[in-house]
């Protein structure tokens, strides 16, 4: 599998702290040379799900933090794609009329929605429509943490 582009590291601001420390306290050591990583981390989300969060989302920057992609807005993590299937979303509440996906303690309790990335049970325009506005409200979340 060929290695994702390389992404810059998300910053260790106080708006991260939360998830910051939730994705460190699941960190694989560092990978080895020629295995697939990101930020010298094991990668622990599928490429694919990668690919999908950044069509998604092509207003918003990827990070690297601990061997997974976060989308974030100048900085402050908006959502981040884990495994195959899984986008944590900082938003309030969840997004409606979109599936979930298993819940991800501590983050599911503190400001952030577990979706699944691909809403099997939609039409492919419809579930990419949904999930993309979705993907702008945790950007303007993130957005408002810097006021």
């Amino acid at each position: 599998m060929p290695l994702p582009p390389p992404l810059p590291t998300l910053p260790e601001l106080p708006q991260n702290t939360t998830v910051l420390a939730f994705l460190r306290a699941q960190a694989t050591p560092p990978c080895r040379e020629g295995e697939s990583g990101i930020d010298a981390w094991e990668m622990r989300t599928h490429p694919d799900l990668m690919e999908r969060l950044s069509t998604l989302a092509p207003y918003g920057q990827l990070h690297a933090a601990y061997g997974v992609p976060v989308l974030a807005y100048e900085g402050v993590a908006a959502a981040v794609a884990l495994s195959m299937r899984t986008l944590l979303l900082r938003l309030r509440a969840h997004p409606p009329k979109l599936a979930e996906a298993a819940p991800r303690p501590p983050l599911t309790g503190q400001g952030w929605q577990a979706v699944d990335a691909w809403q099997s049970g939609l039409v492919s325009a419809e579930a990419e429509r949904r999930l993309s506005g979705a993907l702008r409200g945790a950007l303007e979340e993130a957005r408002v943490l810097l006021q």
